[in-house]
Parts: C-alpha cells; sequence; structure tokens
C-alpha cells in the first residue's frame, strides 16, 4: 500500500504502478482550500488505476489503521506524505515500511528539505529509500540517488528533478525488495542535520545578509511556493528572482542603488542584489527595470528590515 501527496508523491505511485506492483490501497491528503495545488493528484491517479483512495484526517485513527491493517500489505511505502505514522502504523507491513525522503539522508532530515538546501546553497541534494521508526527519517537506507543543483534551480525544477529521480531509484530498488534482496545500511547518526518546516513569514528578506544568501532564499520560496517579501513604503513586495551584481557601496544594507541602465538594484550586507520579478502583494509581476519605472524608485530610498523572520542564509 502506498501513503502519498505532492509532487513526488504522484511520481511515486505512478512508478510502483508502472511497474505492475500490486497497490490495494492509497491513504492521501485533502488539498488543503488555501494551499497552492500546483502539483498533480494522487488521489485521481489512484482513481485511474482503479485503486482505492482514503483521506483520512488522520492516519494513525482506528478507522485508518483498520483500512490500512484489511489489505494485508507486504510493504508500506510513504512518498511525501505529510504525517508521521505511530507504531500501530508500521508493524502493519509483513515485509516492512519505507519512507521516500527527498534529501542525501542522514542530511536534512524533517520538512522542507529541497527549500532547505537552496537556503542554504547546497550544490547537490537527493533522494533517499529508508526504513521507518519512530523518529523522523532515522531508520536504515535501502537506496539513493544523489542530484545536482544548478545555479538555475528553483524550488519548483528541484522537485521536479527529485520526483524523476524518485522514479529511477524505485525502477531500481522495487524488484530487490519484492525479491529479498534489497540492501540496508545504517545511518551515521552523528552527520545527521535536521530542519523543521518553514512558513509563508520565514520568507522575509533580511537585507545584512548577503546578495547570494537573499537569492538563495528568493530561488527557495519563489511561486509556486508563497514568495520572498520585504516592506517598502509601508507595503509589502514580494521578490521573483533575483541576481547578485559585484557592486561596492558603503550605504546601508536595504538602500536602493541608482543604475544607468534602470535596473532595480539594493544594496546588501555583502554586494548588491539585482530583483529581476517583482510585485506587490496582491498586484501583478513585472520586471525589476519596468516596475522600477512604474513606481518612480528613487536612489536612496530603503526597504524596512523584517522585525522577526528567520533570514536569509542562517
Amino acid at each position: 500500500m502506498v501513503c502519498a501527496y505532492g509532487e513526488v508523491g504522484h511520481a511515486g505511485l505512478a512508478e510502483l504502478l508502472d511497474l505492475g506492483a500490486d497497490v490495494a490501497l492509497v491513504v492521501t491528503h485533502r488539498d488543503s482550500p488555501g494551499e497552492n495545488i500546483w502539483f498533480p493528484s494522487v488521489a485521481e491517479l489512484a482513481q485511474r488505476a482503479g485503486v482505492r483512495a482514503i483521506t483520512p484526517d488522520d492516519v494513525n485513527t482506528d478507522d485508518a489503521v483498520a483500512a490500512i491493517a484489511a489489505t494485508s500489505p507486504e510493504f508500506l511505502f510513504s512518498f511525501y506524505f505529510r504525517q508521521m505514522m505511530k507504531p500501530r502504523v508500521l508493524v502493519i507491513p509483513s515485509r516492512g515500511a519505507l519512507n521516500l525522503h527527498g534529501s542525501l539522508l542522514p542530511r536534512y532530515r524533517g520538512r522542507a528539505p529541497v527549500n532547505w538546501v537552496l537556503v542554504h546553497g547546497e550544490s547537490e541534494t537527493g533522494v533517499t529509500l529508508h526504513e521507518m521508526d519512530e523518529k523522523p527519517d532515522h531508520g536504515d537506507i535501502v537506496a539513493q540517488r544523489r542530484v545536482a543543483i544548478t545555479r538555475a534551480d528553483t524550488a519548483l525544477t528541484l522537485t521536479r528533478k527529485l520526483g524523476e529521480e524518485a522514479r529511477l531509484l524505485l525502477r531500481d530498488t522495487y524488484p530487490l525488495l519484492a525479491a529479498g534482496t534489497a540492501p540496508r545500511r545504517k545511518q551515521d547518526h552523528g552527520a545527521a542535520s535536521y530542519f523543521g518546516g518553514r512558513r509563508p513569514a520565514d520568507g522575509a528578506i533580511d537585507w545584512t545578509a548577503s546578495a547570494e544568501s537573499i537569492r538563495n532564499l528568493v530561488r527557495a520560496v519563489t511561486d509556486p511556493w508563497p514568495g520572498a517579501f520585504a516592506e517598502l513604503r509601508g507595503r509589502k513586495l514580494f521578490v521573483w528572482a533575483a541576481e547578485t551584481r559585484r557592486v561596492t557601496t558603503a550605504v546601508a544594507p536595504g538602500t536602493v542603488l541608482g543604475d544607468a541602465d534602470g535596473a532595480l538594484l539594493v544594496a546588501t550586507g555583502d554586494g548588491a542584489l539585482e530583483i529581476l520579478d517583482v510585485s506587490w502583494d496582491g498586484g501583478a509581476r513585472a520586471s525589476g527595470v519596468a516596475w522600477s519605472r512604474d513606481a518612480a524608485l528613487a536612489a536612496g530610498e530603503r526597504f524596512a528590515q523584517p522585525r522577526s523572520a528567520k533570514s536569509a542564509g542562517r
């Protein structure tokens, strides 16, 4: 059986179905009315394949546990499912419960690994299939695939890369699991790192950070994520794309710099950031040049510093 949601969850379920796996039940989530649903539906994929799908509020409830147990699964696969499963669920499959995580474990355990690796400017990440236990992303590793992060990657492009690699990992590993020959290796818990979930408020730009750190924040939370933002003229301004510029300046971070080409440049704690794609909160997106011109932005204006937020690069 499969518990799955989102882009990578859809990819994982699709690959198992293509491999001819006997998927008797899919557990997924209801789409939240307040969330930007940009990814394909796991429930609809299950329906097309003739597989029963359920959407319990909590996979650990008596009804959900009974539904899972009734299928007598050999394996339980979790593909980007958003709830922790308690031991009463993990003991049901006769041959093991396995989770697909979007990092090279033991690094980047926890929530939102695709966003965190970009925030931190990593050059590589990957997908890991591992056994589940009571601790998040903690069990023995079954298989991994590495994924290079390019400078052009955003959270969206990287998520799609991870989905593709997840399919390849399952294509190689599922036959080994079925045959009982898949390897296992202990994680090096001493090398582990853990990061929690991210909130829209964590997109606040700290202009005292370096231009590179702010650029990394922008690409980590750009559309379809909630976006990086700053306050200007008492309004929230969203930055959807940006690039670093080698500019030496003595002005305070957050100060708008003049530019002969009309580019929207802002001083940071180290270098300058060119804002390439921008919008007022609720407004239409525009290039930095066009927006700066239409807003009559003047050199010397300053963005406000966030009062409380996880700053870029921390």
